[in-house]
């Protein structure tokens, strides 16, 4: 296997602020970027080489970009998979095709996982509103559904039975009676990601877990290193790697789970690409995740992923831009605060912006100076 040096050229379908992040980290070790994206005012559009307009089914633009790169990833999983067979047809495409169709449709996601033996909440496939109303019977009047195509930062998705009228009719109608999955609320403890590096050679690299809180269904912080036991650790690291390997993975994976007030382990949702929860990798680990998706895709050798210090991140939604000018002085007075922001000039509710970052001697000093910036905004 022959590695792609710098001074190539990387293609990323995807040019928000994922893409920015990897395109940057790309840039400081040498490479020239350029990005596919459906708006030419991007995020990553003010820090790569080339920007090509195009939808994320438009098979000619994606063609396009593959054929002045050296290599193709991606940074958002709703790019089709014509896309990415016509990108594969002029340079190594990394994740694979064959991998995004397995993790871009939910139901098939957890076929995958079921049949390999991974573990999963109770779940239920819908495709009719008399299925809709069966998984409500089967799993209990508290759970969430959500389509099986499309959708994340809580789109596409309903809560039933958490206090107001929705109804499974309404559930299924609001989702555009489309195949959706249906999953059982669990009681929770925490919830977990761990990203997995691994290049075509073989080498696979795992980060430490991070911590991650939610509201709204949206990422709100995140912290590295995690705040569970070196025994739940050392299975959530087994888990994530079995999965990577199971796919044969080129580039980075990221595995959400749920870890129950029971001790048990689940798998939520897989991301083949860079993910929210690992931003802070940027300041906690040896290497970024946005450096290792350079060296996994690449065929480098995968970078150090040693924590350094811990670190939490916030993110910072366009609600805040909606009430007022955030006042980023006050944040950047708290120690250890930085500010990151994505460059996109139209904030809107729900859309992230940006996100705050902090160290700290443990992670949860890390969490607390990080949230105090965020109020202080």
């Amino acid at each position: 296997m022959t590695s792609i040096l710098p001074g190539s050229t990387i293609g990323i379908l995807g040019g928000g602020q994922l893409g920015r992040m990897v395109a940057m980290a790309a840039r400081s070790l040498g490479y020239r970027v350029q990005v596919m994206d459906p708006d030419p005012s991007c995020p990553a559009r003010f820090v790569v080489d080339a920007c090509f307009e195009g939808a994320w089914n438009d098979a000619h633009a994606a063609a396009d970009l593959a054929r002045g790169s050296d290599v193709v990833t991606l940074e958002i999983e709703q790019v089709s998979l014509e896309s990415l067979e016509a990108a594969a047809q002029h340079a190594p495409v990394r994740p694979s095709a064959d991998l995004l169709r397995v993790i871009q449709n939910r139901i098939r996601q957890k076929d995958w996982l079921r049949e390999r033996g991974f573990p999963l909440g109770p779940w239920h496939v819908v495709r009719s509103g008399e299925d809709m109303q069966e998984a409500v019977a089967v799993l209990g009047p508290k759970c969430f559904v959500k389509s099986a195509h499309g959708g994340y930062d809580g789109r596409s998705q309903v809560k039933l039975g958490f206090g107001d009228s929705m109804t499974a009719e309404d559930a299924w109608r609001l989702l555009g009676q489309q195949p959706c999955v249906a999953e059982q609320a669990l009681d929770l403890d925490l919830e977990i990601s761990v990203m997995v590096a691994r290049s075509p050679r073989g080498e696979t690299k795992s980060f430490p877990s991070a911590t991650n809180r939610h509201e709204r269904q949206i990422l709100a912080w995140s912290v590295i290193p995690s705040l569970i036991s070196p025994e739940i650790e050392a299975r959530a690291q087994k888990l994530a790697c079995a999965i990577a390997d199971s796919f044969t993975l080129e580039g980075l994976l990221a595995v959400e789970m749920f870890l129950t007030k029971s001790g048990d382990l689940l798998v939520n949702e897989l991301a083949p690409r860079p993910h929210n929860s690992y931003h802070a990798s940027e300041r906690a680990c040896v290497t970024s995740q946005f450096e290792q998706c350079v060296r996994a895709v690449c065929d480098l050798p995968l970078g150090d992923v040693s924590v350094v210090q811990p670190a939490a991140i916030a993110n910072l939604l366009g609600d805040l831009w909606l009430d007022y000018s955030p006042r980023f002085d006050r944040a950047l007075a708290v120690p250890g605060v930085r500010v990151h922001l994505y460059e996109k000039h139209q904030p809107r509710k729900g859309r992230k912006m940006g996100h705050l970052s902090a160290v700290g001697s443990t992670s949860q000093e890390a969490i607390d100076r990080v949230l105090e910036a965020q109020r202080l905004l």
